[in-house]
């Protein structure tokens, strides 16, 4: 039962009286992880570090002497987050085998709080991706696929058809945090996110998916796609919890020169009574083209859910909405180009046995390494990066990109403190039906609602609504304002808890793993 308890609440609670610890919990989710190996969710299990570390914080609380909250809670980090000793790949080729010397600032404040790491989540390779299937070590399976709530809805097309084809993808890039989280595998996950890459699949995987300000937690080890938009995600089960996390990860790191200089005080989440002095914002240009009818329904009932509880729900305008993904797509692919560059076989990472010279190694390193989404966006970057080009292109892209920050800025001075939109056009899509497009274009689809909010640097969190006609996840997004976390999720947790999202019914695992979903209320921990 502790699975799905609270870390606040609940689970630090039970670890401290001793009615679990943590090497037990550590083995529940190693158990788990192994009885949902199809999920294709982990690239990397630290099974040996991970029981180390449950015994070390063991040791600490049978002294009485916890870290916190996190001491002896399993984690798992998404597999573009260096960790020291153990592999991290970005799913490519290109590192296939490379240890990093150092941990990422946010792993390393994890385990300064006893965390315990219990593996690296698969992804698109280097992040570049909306739907985690494009990564070398295969695509990551949406938990819900095996749920009784989308098989008692899916009807096979035929009956002939295999039913391995018929699971649903988890959104992108960081799908292998967000199916670890929805599985029960671990409690928490890091994510990184560009351009949408932890709301997405959070929307799509029914958990919670935090994009914090940016600035306010540090970037540093995070292997780079968009320096000026990458943020550290978190992806958990309840808002409260994501409130923990960042308390343990935000604040200034000297080496991240980007973050806040300022000391980050955590915050516990109040229970929110009375909304009638909020104001909501609905942005009329996020009913975008290709937007579901069933989520347009389901934005509008969140929007009366608002109303009738008395808060002041405002349509708002922001223009320049139209020409992000535009704007998006030029400055993303201007710094991949850029930062790919370190990838060159002769520092660390794959090196081609080419040896007829060092250029020719140097691009045999790179056609190997590379799939073609990355060597894709490397060679749109470079275009758009050439002396002829770059005033036209990247130097334009940057002005339009304060015009669409602005637009936010304008909004939030008007006296709205959040703005409620979709997080994503439609459910998860089947994953023989998501390969039919292109990477490019279904990036450029799956984003459209995520995406600004990166270029903003603004704060936005993913919140689990409802199931779907298929009885698939769907999730509505909530943007606030720069470094105001605390009253977007506190309007989130009071979201939260009106719309009681409903339990995942794992049939799949209990097949592998009898009796360890018997005790689950809720989806979320507490």
């Amino acid at each position: 039962a502790a699975l799905t308890d609270g870390l606040r609440s609940q689970v630090s609670a039970a670890l401290k009286e001793g009615r679990v610890t943590p090497t037990e919990l550590c083995q529940r989710c190693l158990a788990l992880i192994k009885s949902t190996k199809f999920l294709n969710a982990y690239i990397t299990v630290a099974e040996e570090t991970a029981l180390k570390q449950a015994e070390e914080s063991e040791e600490r609380y049978k002294r009485g002497q916890p870290l916190g909250i996190l001491d002896g809670i399993p984690i798992a980090v998404k597999d573009n987050f260096n960790t020291a000793g153990i592999e991290t790949t970005c799913a490519s080729n290109m590192l296939k085998g490379y240890i990093s010397p150092y941990n990422a600032t946010v792993v390393q404040k994890l385990l300064d709080h006893g965390a315990v790491l219990l593996g690296k989540t698969n992804l698109d390779e280097f992040a570049m991706g909306s739907g985690s299937t494009d990564g070398v070590f295969g695509p990551v399976r949406n938990p819900w696929s095996y749920s009784k709530q989308y098989k008692e809805k899916s009807v096979p097309k035929s009956l002939s058809e295999d039913e391995e084809s018929d699971w649903v993808i988890t959104g992108g890039s960081s799908g292998g945090s967000a199916a670890a989280v929805s599985s029960f595998t671990c409690f928490a996950a890091l994510g990184s996110d560009t351009g949408g890459s932890t709301r997405n699949p959070a929307a799509h995987c029914g958990v919670v998916g935090l994009k914090p300000t940016y600035g306010l937690i540090s970037r540093h080890g995070l292997i780079p796609l968009v320096n000026s938009m990458d943020v550290p995600g978190i992806l958990t089960r309840c808002v409260d919890d994501a409130a923990v996390l960042l308390g343990s990860l935000a604040g200034h790191d000297p080496k991240d020169s980007t973050t806040i200089q300022d000391d980050f005080t955590p915050f516990e989440l109040p229970n929110l009574t009375d909304v009638s002095k909020l104001s909501i914002g609905i942005p009329k240009e996020y009913d975008a083209p290709g937007l579901s009818s069933e989520i347009l329904a389901l934005w509008s009932k969140a929007a009366d859910l608002f109303k009738n509880a008395g808060a002041k729900v405002v349509e708002v305008s922001l223009p320049h909405t139209r020409y992000s993904i535009v704007c998006y797509h030029v400055l993303c692919t201007a710094e991949v180009a850029s930062n790919m560059a370190r990838f060159d076989g002769l520092e660390y990472g794959h090196r081609s046995d080419v040896k007829d010279s060092t250029e020719s190694m140097y691009a045999a390193t790179r056609r190997e390494g590379f799939n073609d989404v990355v060597r894709g966006r490397i060679l749109s970057g470079n275009y758009f990066l050439l002396k002829q080009n770059y005033e036209k292109y990247f130097v334009k892209a940057q002005k339009v990109r304060r015009l669409i920050a602005n637009d936010f800025v304008k909004v939030f001075r008007s006296g709205v403190d959040v703005l409620l939109t979709p997080t994503t056009l439609s459910d998860a899509a089947p994953y023989t039906e998501f390969i039919q497009e292109d990477n490019r274009t279904r990036s450029a689809q799956d984003d459209i609602l995520t995406q600004a909010a990166n270029m903003a640097g603004l704060p936005a969190i993913n919140v689990p609504t409802a199931l779907s006609e298929r009885g698939l996840p769907v999730g509505l997004q909530f943007i606030g304002r720069s470094f105001q976390e605390k009253q977007l999720l506190t309007v989130a947790k009071w979201f939260e808890k009106q719309v009681k999202f409903p339990v995942i019914q794992l049939e799949e695992v209990k097949r592998h793993d009898s009796g360890v979903f018997q005790h689950q209320k809720s989806a979320s921990f507490s």
